[in-house]
Parts: C-alpha cells; structure tokens; sequence
C-alpha cells in the first residue's frame, strides 16, 4: 500500500497495533502476554477429560463464566453463559467461588473483578484475548479528548457514557466525571439519564451502538451526532462542531459487526424470499436501518426461541452464536443463517480454546494461580461508581 493509499484510508499506527500476539507486553492492555506455562497440545484426544477431571477437583472453589461468542468446546465447561454484564453479575452472585474463570475477553474478566470481593480470583485463559474495541479507546486518548472540549468551553455540559465493552481505566473516567456505563440493551435509558444531567453526551468507545440508539430509538438526527477520531487534532472537529453536536461519538468499532454491510442485507433478502433480519446495534447504521429487527445478543436469543417453526432469519452477530443457534432451532424448523457470507469470528474471543481452559483449570488445582485479573483500587473505586449508576438506571 502506498502512502497516498494510507493517507487516504486515514490508517493511525497505534502501540497496540504493532503488538505481536504472544510476544511482550502492554500495561494499559494484557494483548500480547505470553503464556508462562507449557500448553496441552490441542491434538491431545484426553483434553475433554482432563478438564472435566481438573474442574471435579476444584469442585465449588471454581466458577466457569463462558461468553456468548466462546467456542462449543469451550462453552461445555461453562456453569454459566451470557453477554459481558450478565456474567459479570454471575460471578458476584457467586461469593463462595474462590476462583472465577472468564471464559471472554478481558475487560470483561476486569468488570468481573470490580463487581466480585477481594477474596475472589478472577483469572482469564489467555491473557491475549482482547477486545480490539475496548484497545480503541486510550486512558490518554479520552483524557486528551476532554481536554479538547474543555478547551471548547463545553466540558461542563458534556456526560460521558461508556458501553461495557471497555477498559476499566475508561469506566473509571466515566465514573470521575459524572457519566454511567450502558450495555446494548439498556444504551437508550442511560442516554435518557445523560441528557438530564446535561446537554451532550460523549459516548465511548463504539460509535455505531451510540448512533443508533441516539437516531433510531432517541429521535436524533444523523447531523446530532459527531465522530471524534483520536487519531487527528482535536478529534478532527471543530470547536463549532463540537459545540453543535449532541452526540459526541468516539471513533471505535466492533471488528465483527463492523464487516456486515447493506450489500449483505439485500444479498440475503434475495437469496431467501420471507427472511427476517436481525441485526446487533454494534453494526453500521445502514445495516441497522435496513434489519427488521435490531438488539442486543440476549434479544437475539430471545427472539429467536419466540419465532415461529419454520421462520427463516439472517442473523449479524458473531458466528460462533449463530451456528450455535443454528443447531438449536433446527429441530424446530427454524432456519437459521449468518449475515453474510464471510465467515466472520472475533478472533480474540476465539484464542481461548480448550488446551488454555484446560492449562488454566488444571494449574488452578494444583494450586498455582495463573492469568490473575485485577483492577488497581483506585481505578476500580471509579468505575465501581459508574457501573453502580447503570444499575440504580430506571
């Protein structure tokens, strides 16, 4: 690619990005650990019994939290499955568990730290598996932005709203200046409390989710919203923008929802006459607009289970909840396909497999801790307060 190309694609190096998995480290983010112990070999054909085995051991000391977008042979392990909030809340209604093991991403497993007792252990199988939305959103980035508006005279009015798909050092900048964090089931009621607080809300770190909810659920128009891009001067935005703006958009994706487009959508309508699609507000908004139905991934499943036999649904979420559901609904009668035709994992997610599960589970009972999760106090004190206003949310 050329540079012109580059300039074009407005393509930032960031330090995360030149990261290689499995190699060194970051402070702000666990992508790139090592693992410090020696693997099963993934072709190992006793890995599902040394599992089972190595959980029966630890019995009640362990509770496994397995994310909706985990691998089959992963999930099988998990005493719980769910979205990133739902098991979070799994895991402190569990203050027996000495050991909790998120099977996701992690600042999932640190949301599970905050709301979980100091006496619980929250540990992740491989410390690599990020979330290249949550990366896309700096500690420094967000507090440069906020020093951008607060050049622009409007900090004072702004609220900031953080999905739950960030870091916890964001949640805690959200907590310290007076915002809430939303998930995307509940993003339009903490953007209705927002905007009693004050009269913009910058929102983090997904745009498309922030969007959505301001222009298809809130009423907005597409020109309410700005996009704040960390990668330019001053979010590329103008002071008179920024102060025309009431929605102030952080310039981050999620890398799954992301690739689903409007060509998919039509190309899908044409292939199954009758389909209905639905569709995650993490994707583009023309992708959103054009779906017969939007939600978040327990709506998806929800609405799924209440279809009726023999209805037919194109699906823009993550693949390995969709297969999963695929089978799930087939005796039903209920077709089930993926988006779009590009087969389409979080990557991330999917580094935890069952030779880490395995490596983590039997470490644990032998007695040595790995992959330990932990949020420092005062940035958990933080983000304890905004996760705390999401729940106190009418």
């Amino acid at each position: 690619m050329t540079t012109a190309q580059t300039q074009e694609l407005d393509v930032q190096p960031t330090p995360l990005a030149l990261l290689l998995l499995g190699r060194e480290a970051d402070p702000r983010s666990e992508r790139g650990v090592e693992c410090p112990g020696d693997l099963p070999s993934p072709s190992d054909p006793d890995l599902v019994e040394r599992a089972r085995a190595a959980k029966e051991k630890l019995g009640s000391k362990v509770f496994v939290l397995g994310h909706h977008y985990q691998r089959d042979e992963v999930i099988q392990f998990a005493d719980v499955t769910g979205d990133s909030f739902k098991l979070a809340r799994d895991a402190a209604a569990r203050p027996e568990a000495e050991y909790i093991v998120f099977c996701g991403v992690h600042f999932m497993a640190e949301s599970a730290d905050i709301l979980t007792s100091e006496d619980q252990k929250v540990v992740l199988p491989d410390l690599a598996a990020g979330c290249s939305m949550a990366d896309m959103a700096t500690a420094e980035q967000v507090a440069e932005c906020w020093d951008v508006l607060t050049e622009a005279g409007i900090a004072e009015q702004v609220v900031p709203v953080s999905y739950m798909n960030s870091s916890a050092d964001i949640k805690a900048f959200t907590g310290k200046h007076g915002g809430t964090i939303c998930t995307s089931s509940n993003a339009k009621r903490a953007l209705d409390w927002a905007f009693e607080q004050g009269e913009k809300v910058l929102f983090l770190p997904d745009q498309h989710l922030g969007r959505n909810t301001a222009v298809r659920d809130m009423g907005m128009s597409l020109e309410d919203c700005v996009v704040y891009n960390p990668h330019k001067p001053n979010g590329g935005l103008t002071a008179e923008e920024l102060r025309a703006a009431k929605m102030i958009l952080w310039r981050g994706h999620c890398s799954v929802h992301g690739r689903f487009s409007l060509d998919s959508v039509n190309d899908v309508r044409e292939r199954i006459p009758g389909v209905n699609v639905l569709v995650h507000p993490e994707c583009k908004h023309e992708v959103v607009a054009a779906a017969d139905y939007v939600g978040s991934t327990e709506y998806i499943i929800k609405a799924l289970e209440a279809a009726p036999a023999g209805s037919k649904w194109a699906i823009g979420t993550e693949l390995n909840l969709v297969r999963r559901l695929a089978n799930r609904f087939a005796p039903e009668g209920k077709e089930i396909v993926f988006l779009d035709k590009t087969v389409c994992f979080c990557s991330t997610m999917n580094r935890i497999d069952l030779p880490h599960l395995v490596w983590t589970l039997e470490s644990l009972a032998e007695g040595n801790l790995v992959n330990r999760i932990e949020v420092d106090k005062e940035t958990e004190a933080f983000a304890k307060l905004a996760l705390e206003r999401m729940l106190a949310l009418p």
